[in-house]
């Protein structure tokens, strides 16, 4: 009898014992994991797995993807999320409802971002079924005993306290809410500083319920110049200013944001909540949007109307043929070129932008420990 294969023969049932008793090999968790809450500032698709209007499923939305094909993302072509992705060398992550979200592509983190969402349960109501915050949270949860049966319960712990999180909210309780329609009934029921302080107290439990989940290291963006984006000139401005109420909700929102961030960081003793000014970083371009290579930061590259700034990005609106010379895609949204100057500030910003830091000094400090 040859010996060699009676020895081989040995082995493989050796191995085929061994993968029966202990499954199969448990996947390798690398780099870092990315988990991405909000609005669609930051949606990647989700959106288009729901029965609502708030939608970036068709043409032009995505006409600069690499696809070339609307994606779900608000822009013509890659969003804040994917670019802080490409900047961190890692895939982007995907939609939390994508089917395609299984398996080791749930080790790269997840998006559970849904556009027309607010800190409030009764922001957006009007674009029916999206996934209120809370709900986000929910599937946080969800994604956790899902990573568990992969990786185990320990290692799925390490992956989402190593992990890095971006939430965006906060612009939609002022554009889609208390100033969606004259006389609303959140503009009824508080002032605008009592508004804002309930936002602040409401967006706080968020971020505590985020921290008790084991997210240790999020971004918190403030809301952008909501009175300077093609949507609210267009319906508020007749030379082209910013409208000032809007900006006036922006400018007392974000200082109280940042004060709230510094209290949970004092509470915790570590700086899990990190401001990102985002006011600060569309200033710049709306400003002076030559400085920065853009033709205009007034009028949306598709849209109709004035500014381009009413109605939906539809087949049948105005087009720009250059999408990089525009600093708003659409009425509500940066271009793909404008989202990447905000990520620069993200990864390398001073304070004016980051507090107490930028996004390169926490993955050098986080690669010492």
């Amino acid at each position: 009898m040859d010996t060699s294969f009676s020895t081989l023969g040995s082995l493989m049932i050796i191995l085929a014992l061994l993968l029966a008793a202990f499954g199969t090999v448990v996947p390798q968790v690398e780099g870092r994991a990315f988990f991405v809450f909000g609005d669609s500032l930051v949606d990647s698709g989700n959106n288009d797995f729901l029965v609502t209007t708030a939608r970036a499923d068709a043409p032009p939305y995505g006409i600069d993807y690499p696809t070339r094909l609307p994606t779900g993302r608000f822009s013509n072509g890659l969003n804040i999320p994917d670019i802080l992705s490409e900047r961190m060398g890692t895939e982007p992550t995907m939609p939390y409802l994508s089917p395609l979200l299984k398996g080791e592509k749930l080790l790269v983190g997840a998006n559970f971002a849904s556009a027309g969402i607010g800190i409030l349960n009764d922001t957006g109501i009007q674009f029916l079924n999206i996934i209120r915050i809370w709900k986000q949270l929910k599937y946080f949860e969800q994604y956790q005993t899902r990573v568990s049966g992969l990786i185990g319960a320990e290692q799925t712990q390490r992956l989402v306290n190593q992990g890095l999180v971006l939430i965006t909210l906060g612009g939609n309780d002022f554009v889609n809410n208390y100033y969606l329609v004259p006389f609303s009934a959140r503009s009824r029921q508080f002032s605008l500083p009592d508004y804002i302080r309930y936002l602040i107290s409401e967006y706080r439990k968020v971020l505590v319920r985020l921290y008790e989940l084991g997210a240790r290291r999020v971004l918190v963006t403030g809301t952008g110049p909501i009175g300077c984006v093609p949507a609210e000139l267009a319906q508020r401005s007749r030379t082209g200013e910013c409208a000032i109420e809007l900006q006036r909700a922006a400018a007392l929102f974000n200082p109280q944001l940042v004060q709230m961030l510094n209290g949970l960081n004092s509470d915790i003793g570590s700086n899990v909540f990190i401001a990102v000014n985002a006011m600060e970083m569309h200033m710049d371009f709306i400003s002076d949007p030559q400085a920065y290579g853009f033709v205009t930061s007034k009028i949306a590259c598709c849209g109709q109307g004035p500014y381009n700034g009413l109605g939906l990005c539809t087949v049948l609106s105005n087009l720009c043929p250059n999408r990089d010379i525009y600093a708003f895609w659409d009425p509500f949204h940066p271009s793909e070129r404008a989202n990447r100057i905000i990520v620069q500030q993200i990864l390398s910003g001073s304070t004016k932008y980051m507090n107490p830091m930028n996004l390169s000094t926490i993955m050098a400090l986080d690669s010492r420990t």
